[in-house]
């Protein structure tokens, strides 16, 4: 049986319609509070989360390209909020860490972030919250194995 395509009910573009909304109200909060890109924002919590972290680390963790990576280690740089270190591992990378100016934005930001998602998601229970996270990794995963250099 043939099932016509009708945009609204192809997952695929559902996942990213949803994804787009988010997105932005998350993008617009971070922009007018703290100055931040998303991009931005994704390299602060993650060097927060593993201090010691390289741009190329920060890439495959964040689903985020090099050139993207690149220029909001830059921005944060400039801005004072990361610091770049030597990485004994690998002379051609920099390990990054937050600065004291970076760590103060995390820890401004990080409430909000969890407010912003309590505001979204808090409407749905904790079963289905885990069940939601659960096939976002299944989906996560399929598309790995299906295409493992995406």
């Amino acid at each position: 049986m043939s099932r016509d395509l009708i945009l609204d009910r192809f997952l695929p573009y559902r996942l990213s319609f949803t994804s787009n909304l988010v997105s932005d109200a998350v993008a617009d909060t971070y922009k007018a509070l703290f100055g931040l890109t998303i991009p931005e924002w994704r390299l602060v919590a993650l060097i927060a989360e593993r201090e010691g972290i390289t741009q190329q680390e920060i890439g495959s963790l964040s689903r985020m390209d090099k050139v993207t990576v690149s220029r909001a280690a830059i921005a944060l740089a400039d801005r004072g909020l990361i610091e770049r270190h030597p990485n004994p591992a690998d002379k051609r990378s920099q390990l990054l860490a937050l600065s004291e100016a970076g760590t103060r934005l995390y820890e401004a930001v990080a409430p909000k972030a969890l407010e912003m998602e309590r505001a979204v998601f808090g409407r749905f229970s904790d079963i289905e919250l885990e069940a939601f996270t659960a096939m976002l990794r299944r989906i996560d995963a399929a598309v790995l194995e299906a295409d493992p250099d995406v």
